[in-house]
């Protein structure tokens, strides 16, 4: 019989598997269906693989059933086959592999480093139902691999040590920044698996030999636990319609003696690899003897890690107040002017010259809002701050942009001293004026605040240092209208405690809405701007009533539009909303005005009404 896998680890280097899924790609298995499918309609596809990589000199194969969990396989309406596919995986590696092969079952991430809405009882449940399959036909080993923050790592690892006692192998996803994308580096986030009942820690994919041998250096010789390594075969390259890996089997054979140098006990191939990789990695490990190796708890840190120096604090009477600050001192008035939909940007600095004249505090610019195609918030941003002189307040949009976009976007910002941003989901793309566009989605409202909030701290989404801290102001939106205010209270609870450092509301156009949100929200230490957007015309009140998500108009509002159009319609449309101002003024600090159809005077008509009632003159310097 075979030693268990932790005790031939003692005094030997076993060679690992290569990839499974890049490698039924190049045999013409197409990207989009579920590889793991395969294990019940082509088994012979799936031994066979398993057997090119145990005859290239793997001894531990992976089943394949990396992303065979409820989750990943309800996209392919495969869910009701979670327990059936990962058995008959582990079946066919054991057939490949014989009675001296080790076949540990592979459990993938399941959030896969994106910031997604499953909630940690779901993914304990989707973890345990596919474990719970691999152990049922007794693997020697489980494999948690791919994983991107500690936690998630660290829930699947509390899930499997409290359902069996057989050898686990965690391993990270990393850049070679040596750091997870919740910010751990890699001896804290070693020390943490291990002491979660971790026997083998590593890392995989996600970069090649290069990047992960910078990963362990990182490690400074302390260990653990034994390592094991899975690195891709380089960088994907994308080719006359075909991906390719360009880190060949000769530079792997050279690289596994190196990761063996360094502590590493089980060395394989992740996306890219394939049995000849394999070959040279079993050729260049024939000979090798392994010094013993001495495994040591890794202590915790004494001091908290510092990501960057801390920047000495300026006092606040040397600096500009941002929104929140002033809102806590006195009312401050935010005015929304749209970006163009053309490349005309002359009427919409016109109305910041105005706005500012005005004395607005801000301006705000949305981020292609109802999933039109405006022109860039960041381009107006700056030429606004700029020409002007006014705070700037920017929209972010989590449609448009998925994580590395997104991240570019706010390091962008950062750098153009555009400091204040509204973060917002967005409207669906195919609402919009091009309906065959995509919206990523990548991050939710809740989670694009606490993002953003981390490059505050000087992290990058990856996990990153930045070498600086960003001071980034991050409101979120609330849509006080529905049959539950409370409940919707009770949501903007939740994206305070992501971070939220102010809130912008949807307009509303109902006096005991707003005294009702006041009443609601006077616990809040956190300002609110109430959203008043004038209207234009009787088909204006009726087309947002009726058309638009979110905004709602009172009876006596739409009455007394009703059938005024012109100079009649706007008049009528200033009078109601400094109405609702005089209103929202007793209950809140924060005024948040949106400008129709371009309309900057009516918006100016406003601020002006909201210094005369609150008493403030606005000196000559200021305008």
């Amino acid at each position: 019989m075979k030693p268990d896998l932790r005790v031939a680890l003692d005094d030997k280097v076993l060679v690992g598997d290569g990839a499974m899924g890049t490698f039924l790609y190049q045999m013409g298995f197409p990207v989009g269906i579920s590889y793991e499918e395969l294990n019940l309609t082509s088994p012979e596809v799936i031994r066979d693989v398993h057997r090119r990589y145990v005859q290239a000199g793997a001894q531990v194969l992976e089943s394949n059933t990396f992303s065979a969990n409820y989750d990943k396989l309800s996209k392919y309406g495969l869910e009701s086959k979670v327990s059936e596919i990962n058995r008959a995986g582990v079946r066919i590696a054991r057939e490949a592999a014989g009675p001296g092969g080790y076949v540990v079952g592979a459990v993938g991430s399941i959030r896969g480093g994106k910031r997604t809405n499953i909630s940690s009882g779901e993914l304990k449940k989707y973890f345990e139902q596919q474990l719970q399959a691999l152990l049922a036909e007794g693997v020697d080993g489980v494999m948690l691999e791919t994983f991107y923050d500690v936690e998630e790592l660290v829930l699947a690892l509390s899930i499997t040590r409290r359902l069996t006692d057989v050898p686990v192998i965690c391993q990270f996803a990393v850049e070679d920044v040596a750091r997870t994308l919740d910010g751990y580096t890699m001896p804290d986030a070693f020390r943490i698996v291990q002491s979660e009942g971790a026997d083998i820690i590593g890392f995989n994919c996600r970069t090649g030999p290069n990047g992960i041998l910078s990963a362990i250096k990182a490690l400074d010789g302390r260990l653990p636990a034994p390592v094991s390594v899975y690195p891709n075969a380089g960088v994907a390259d994308y080719v006359d319609g075909e991906y390719r890996y360009g880190a060949g089997p000769e530079y792997f054979g050279q690289m596994a003696v190196q990761f063996a140098d360094f502590g590493a006990r089980i060395i394989g191939g992740c996306c890219g690899t394939t049995p000849a990789h394999i070959e040279a990695i079993a050729k260049a490990l024939a000979e090798y003897v392994p010094q013993p190796a001495v495994y040591e708890p890794i202590p915790e840190p004494e001091a908290p890690l510092t990501v960057c120096e801390p920047e000495p604090e300026t006092p606040s009477g040397n600096r500009e107040p941002n929104l929140v600050e002033l809102a806590k001192q006195r009312h401050t008035v935010i005015v929304e002017l749209d970006p163009p939909r053309d490349l005309d940007i002359s009427k919409f600095m016109k109305g910041a010259h105005r706005l500012k004249e005005a004395g607005a505090d801000a301006l705000t610019l949305a981020d292609n809002s109802l999933a039109v195609t405006r022109m860039s918030n960041m381009a107006l941003g700056h030429l606004v701050q700029v020409e002007t002189g006014l705070r700037p307040l920017v929209h972010i949009a989590c449609r448009d942009r998925n994580l590395i976009g997104t991240q570019s976007h706010m390091m962008g910002f950062d750098a153009l001293g555009i400091d204040h941003v509204l973060a917002v989901t967005g409207d669906p793309a195919r609402f919009g004026d091009l309906p065959g566009s995509s919206s990523v989605y990548d991050l939710t409202s809740f989670e694009i605040i606490r993002m953003i909030k981390q490059l505050n701290e000087g992290i990058a989404f990856s996990g990153k240092p930045l070498k600086q801290k960003a001071k980034f102001v991050v409101g979120a939106a609330f849509n006080p209208h529905g049959k539950h205010l409370d409940k919707a209270v009770a949501r903007l609870e939740r994206k305070i405690a992501a971070g939220a450092d102010y809130i912008m509301t949807q307009p509303v156009y109902d006096p005991e809405l707003i005294r009702a949100v006041g009443e609601a929200t006077k616990h809040l230490d956190t300002p609110i701007f109430m959203g008043i957007m004038p209207l234009a015309s009787g088909r204006n009140a009726e087309y947002l009533h009726n058309e638009v998500p979110g905004i709602q108009l009172s009876d006596d509002v739409r009455s007394r539009m009703a059938g005024l159009e012109g100079e009649e319609g706007r008049a009528m449309g200033v009078q109601i909303a400094k109405e609702l101002l005089d209103v929202a003024m007793d209950h809140f600090n924060g005024i948040y005005l949106m400008t129709p159809f371009m309309l900057y005077e009516m918006s100016a008509q406003l601020i002006e009404h909201v210094w005369a009632r609150s008493g403030r003159q606005l000196s000559p310097l200021f305008r």
